[in-house]
């Protein structure tokens, strides 16, 4: 095939994200796509080679693939300032593109964040030696190379060894015991399921359940940590100088850190509903929040596709119970701040604000 062969070459790129490949190990760049119909869709980046072929987009570390998105991004942006059309479709757009990295760059500091944090966690866990391993008669021939695996990981359940290209994986047991899950036909699904596991072992999680399930688990596990985050004189001094500048909602990786005023109550942590919202709504990351009641969870606000612009709210998690009702003369409506998904997982790690 040729590069404009098919039709999908002509359409408006919008964004672009990188996402890993589990299975082969490089970061494969997806874009955000609209044709002369339909709606933006997120679908495997194609691009020309020199000699006028079509491969895909593909990087082979994250730095470089997010340093590739970063700039396309910037330019997809300008290019859609140019392009002749309704100025309603335009801004239409925008939005959608917005709503769309903001659930990518979300997801993955999401996942950073817990990574971090499993890894913390589980750091007093010994790597095994090779001796000292139980495997099946079968994983016997793979003792030295899963030793040397597990050296990064020593708390998974679940493990790649050898070449990547072997494509070799290996599980433990209830009971301890090493065996070989696939030998030679390793597939994707189980190739996610391995990276999972470095996260979800690390909260003693299973990572072959729901992973929606799973990362709600671990938010609950990590909401008393990121509380304890409050006595750190680091952080102390981060939200000491937002209250100075008016900032009382910084946002950062699912985390709220929430200042109350009424009642002497001062800052504390809260969680957000993860930036989920329906097809027909959007993030917006200017608006404000409405608080009329003590719910732990905030809702940040989100524009509707006809443009109506609604604001945030707090409220209880489902089977939280009702969330206890603020009076009247004590709602609070104030702005909020996002902060990089970066700085939280540094906080997380105890690493200096300064």
């Amino acid at each position: 095939m040729k590069w404009g062969d098919s039709k999908r070459d002509f359409d408006t790129i919008l964004a672009v994200w990188p996402t890993y490949d589990a299975l082969n190990g490089f970061w494969e760049m997806h874009e955000l796509a609209v044709s002369q119909a339909g709606a933006p869709k997120w679908r495997d980046r194609r691009i020309p080679t020199s000699d006028g072929g079509v491969k895909i987009d593909r990087h082979l570390d994250a730095d470089t693939a997010f340093a590739a998105s970063a700039s396309l991004n910037a330019r997809y942006a300008s290019d859609l300032q140019l392009i002749p059309m309704e100025e309603d479709l335009r801004r239409s757009l925008q939005m959608k593109t917005s709503k769309a990295l903001q659930t990518k760059e979300r997801l993955h500091s999401e996942e950073a964040l817990m990574l971090a944090e499993a890894k913390r966690s589980k750091a007093a866990v010994p790597t095994p030696l090779a001796s000292e391993l139980q495997l099946t008669k079968r994983a016997e021939p793979f003792r030295q190379a899963l030793a040397v695996a597990l050296a990064a990981f020593p708390y998974v359940t679940g493990i790649r060894v050898g070449a990547l290209r072997e494509r070799l994986a290996m599980g433990k047991s209830y009971e301890g015991v090493w065996d070989v899950l696939a030998n030679g036909s390793l597939h994707k699904r189980g190739a996610t399921l391995i990276e999972r596991s470095k996260i979800a072992s690390g909260f003693d999680l299973n990572p072959t359940e729901h992973w929606g399930e799973v990362k709600a688990k671990i938010r609950q596990i990590l909401l008393p940590r990121a509380n304890k985050l409050l006595q750190l004189a680091s952080v102390r001094r981060l939200l000491d100088e937002a209250l100075a500048r008016g900032e009382q909602v910084l946002v950062c990786s699912g985390v709220v850190f929430w200042y109350e005023q009424h009642g002497q109550v001062g800052w504390q942590v809260k969680t957000t509903n993860n930036g989920q919202s329906d097809d027909a709504t959007t993030l917006w990351t200017e608006g404000t929040i409405v608080s009329a009641n003590h719910g732990r969870l905030v809702i940040l606000p989100f524009v509707k596709e006809n443009g109506e612009h609604v604001k945030g709210h707090t409220r209880n998690a489902p089977n939280d119970g009702p969330a206890k009702p603020r009076h009247p003369s004590q709602y609070v409506e104030i702005p909020f701040k996002v902060l990089s998904g970066d700085l939280m997982i540094g906080l997380f790690g105890e690493l200096p604000y300064e």
